[in-house]
């Protein structure tokens, strides 16, 4: 009885798992089938569709492509053409070179849209989505935005060209460059500073190159025991003698202030803007030399100090 059985138990577990192949070759080739069928499906639809509208929608493609190809090159030679004019016209090289690439992208757009419309897409849809991304960009760009309306600020109204010497946002140099988002400074002693545009236009900007001439003012003093007007002769007198002093705006010499120690001139000439840093060192050497010469003095401040003595107490 025991054998039987086992031998029972082992031709039911042998018929199960082949049943159960059996379940599953026909559920892929169930499977297979429908997958077949769809494709198939797919295909006349295909066929079907480009009997119908594949000519239509190739020539749509091909004048697409002619539309987007002569439009860019259209864009092209239209802000290059924009470009060389200003240029005769003499205008800044960056504001030209600005409003040639403005012009460009603009071209550029309208051809993009004319591209699209006729493919058949519908261009309202794209500019409210190329509108939220614009707001998000500018959302996270704020300064770099803000530094690019400085940019163009300065380049339309010109507060300074390449090559002026200005002071503006904390520091000072000449300028080397002026770019969309920032401005390039050469100091004297040759560093280079990159200047956000922001930060020059939020303050004051001071340029010394802009006009052709610019005045000295110097402070001289001399002490109260020296005499005022051979003082004020030789200053005159050094004035006259440096031909780099214009003749006309006329030069001054003033006394200004009677300070604690010492009796103040202002001193004035008027040079060539070139000329302004040699003349005004030239001016405070010659003038000291000359002091020592003819034994005027150079008073510093002093302060006297008095001291008493208390007789101590018993």
């Amino acid at each position: 009885m025991f054998f039987p059985l086992l031998l029972a138990q082992a031709e039911n577990g042998d018929a199960n798992p082949a049943a159960g192949d059996n379940a599953a070759a026909i559920d892929v080739s169930e499977q297979a089938s429908k997958t077949l069928t769809d494709v198939q499906n797919w295909g006349n639809s295909a066929v079907v569709f480009l009997q119908d509208q594949g000519p239509e929608w190739i020539l749509r493609i091909i004048t697409a492509f002619l539309i987007f190809v002569v439009g860019r090159w259209v864009s092209i030679w239209a802000s290059g053409l924009l470009k060389r004019m200003m240029e005769r016209g003499k205008v800044d090289q960056t504001l030209a070179l600005f409003l040639s690439n403005i012009a460009y992208g603009f071209f550029l757009t309208l051809v993009i849209v004319a591209t699209l419309n006729r493919l058949g897409i519908d261009t309202t849809s794209v500019a409210a989505v190329l509108a939220a991304a614009g707001l998000a960009v500018g959302l996270a760009l704020q300064n770099s935005l803000a530094n690019f309306a400085a940019g163009v600020m300065i380049i339309f109204f010109r507060p300074f060209v390449t090559g002026d010497f200005i002071e503006a946002a904390g520091t000072s140099g000449i300028v080397e460059a002026v770019q969309i988002f920032h401005t390039q400074l050469k100091t004297p002693d040759n560093k280079m500073i990159i200047v956000p545009n922001g930060n020059i236009t939020s303050g004051n900007i001071i340029n010394y190159s802009r006009n052709a001439t610019r005045r000295i003012d110097l402070t001289i003093g001399c002490g109260y025991d020296d005499d005022l007007r051979a003082v004020k002769q030789f200053l005159i007198e050094l004035l006259e003698s440096d031909e780099r002093i214009m003749k006309e705006p006329a030069s001054e010499v003033r006394v200004s202030a009677l300070a604690d120690s010492c009796v103040n001139f202002v001193v004035r000439g008027w040079v060539k803007k070139e000329d302004f840093w040699a003349v005004s060192c030239d001016l405070t050497e010659q003038i000291k030399l000359g002091f020592d010469e003819r034994g005027f003095s150079i008073p510093y401040p002093q302060s006297d100090v008095h001291v008493h003595q208390i007789a101590p107490t018993t």
